[in-house]
């Protein structure tokens, strides 16, 4: 017997149409982040994405959003933008930065709390736990219909309850500081503890 086929004894594999877009059927982990950019007027945007990860171990990140949307054409201009990192509790502020526009105009924005960012021209969310100010490093197109925006970080900025340190267990961070995951689909959870990965002896990254 096949290693294939005992597997399909011990549980049932499902085959996906990749003709079409897989990632609805099934949960993805990923976080919850509100870019910020300068609009044309003068005034900001905020958007939520939760298409984001670190680009290799230096400072670089990179979120994925669609020419289409002013996040985009804003950075472009701009060459600068914020990230607000959310935490549990804070997921309808993702909401109203998700909402349609008005116009040119996102009227919801004004409920959110805001403040200026240091080095470059942008606002975070207040609530937030985690800040960082990127400056445009590039964009790679060709995704379908979507662009990969890669920052490069100039500030970062994160509160105190979220600071891993040598003298602190990790579970005492995410106790005080926990995680708020987004699982792609439409929904999100509350992480609060984790265990240490089995890595193997000498393992280096």
């Amino acid at each position: 017997m096949t290693e294939r086929a005992e597997m399909s004894q011990d549980r049932r594999l499902v085959s996906l149409d990749v003709a079409q877009p897989i990632w609805d059927h099934f949960f993805l982990v990923a976080p919850l982040v509100v870019v910020g950019t300068r609009e044309p007027d003068g005034g900001y945007d905020l958007a939520p994405k939760h298409m984001v990860l670190p680009l290799g171990w230096q400072n670089y990140v990179g979120f994925v959003c669609t020419p289409r949307h002013a996040t985009h054409a804003n950075i472009l201009r701009e060459g600068a933008f914020t990230m607000s990192w959310l935490a549990p509790g804070q997921e309808i502020l993702a909401s109203l930065a998700a909402a349609p526009r008005a116009g040119m105009a996102k009227p919801q924005l004004g409920a959110l709390e805001t403040f200026p960012a240091e080095g470059v021209d942008g606002v975070f969310v207040r609530s937030a736990y985690l800040f960082l100010e990127c400056a445009l490093d590039r964009t790679v197109d060709g995704f379908g219909e979507n662009s990969l925006v890669v920052g490069r970080v100039t500030v970062a900025r994160l509160d105190a309850a979220a600071l891993r340190m040598l003298e602190r267990d990790d579970n005492e961070v995410l106790r005080d500081a926990p995680l708020l995951a987004y699982l792609q689909p439409g929904r999100f959870a509350r992480i609060a503890r984790s265990d240490g990965f089995p890595f193997p002896l000498d393992f280096c990254r």
